[in-house]
């Protein structure tokens, strides 16, 4: 996927997750569409896109020194936070590490809890073994009891560390869990998209900090869900020559090659 394709919001989240903590969590509206205007977006779509996070409460229009701009919101830094130790976290759990489940049960006067704590599971990257049983890598058990206390699940919820003691096998009851083959074709599609890019560097593609902030930043934005998606599955059950292990070598590669001269040109056109 080019940057082109991205949506805007998603870029703007990618680029205060990256940058704007730097200044405060603030950046000027100015700056912001210069930034976004790198990654082919126009003005009035990042306008938009920015109104639509207000209204998550993601951003927060706010002034600095009578410059008009817009900071994270509370809320915002805390995902942000929680997000850049999964999306920037290498290796995979191990088959001796365990599992963590989520048992749930929730009265069907509040059914809409149900579909709110399903989201929550899922996007933690938790697969479905039964209803009202969720199960994960055990290492993303502090996450999920954070994401569920924060978000007022934690009620409805038990979460247990487990084994898988039979009896069918690990691997294939893993392809039950999750939906590997969608996972596998996220994987593979941001190969496509970034993967070419990467050549280019590694055969010589000069380092200039323009290109490489667009580049770092497309890559980023499709990565940073993708993490969520396969939330480290252990290697030993997954296919052989498992496509993410690659898509993580990419994107890691990217992030070593790009992320300062990126960061240089960020410097370099943000105003307050």
């Amino acid at each position: 996927m080019t940057a082109a394709l991205q949506q805007p919001r998603a870029l703007i989240v990618s680029v205060y997750g990256m940058y704007a903590r730097e200044f405060g969590g603030w950046m000027s509206v100015a700056s912001i569409i210069q930034l976004l205007a790198e990654l082919s977006v126009d003005q009035a779509a990042v306008r938009s896109a920015i109104s639509r996070l207000k209204r998550r409460d993601i951003l927060t229009a706010e002034r600095v020194d009578d410059v008009a701009g817009y900071g994270l919101s509370p809320q915002a830094r805390v995902i942000l936070d929680e997000g850049d130790r999964r999306i920037f976290r290498r290796g995979r759990a191990r088959l001796s590490d365990g599992w963590v489940l989520a048992v749930f049960s929730v009265p069907e006067v509040e059914r809409f809890r149900r579909h709110q704590l399903r989201s929550r599971l899922a996007g933690l990257g938790f697969g479905t073994v039964a209803a009202g049983v969720w199960i994960a890598p055990a290492h993303i058990h502090h996450e999920a009891r954070q994401t569920l206390e924060r978000t007022g699940l934690s009620s409805y919820v038990d979460l247990f560390r487990a084994d898988h003691l039979g009896f069918a096998d690990s691997g294939l009851r893993l392809g039950a869990w999750w939906d590997l083959g969608g996972i596998e074709s996220r994987y593979s599609s941001f190969l496509e998209s970034h993967g070419r890019v990467l050549a280019a560097y590694r055969r010589g593609r000069s380092l200039r900090a323009r290109p490489a902030f667009a580049h770092f930043v497309s890559a980023l934005t499709d990565w940073r869900r993708l993490p969520y998606a396969d939330p480290g599955l252990p290697a030993e059950l997954l296919p052989g020559r498992w496509i993410g292990l690659r898509a993580a070598d990419t994107f890691f590669d990217l992030y070593d090659r790009l992320a300062e001269p990126a960061h240089q040109f960020v410097t370099s056109q943000v105003t307050r």
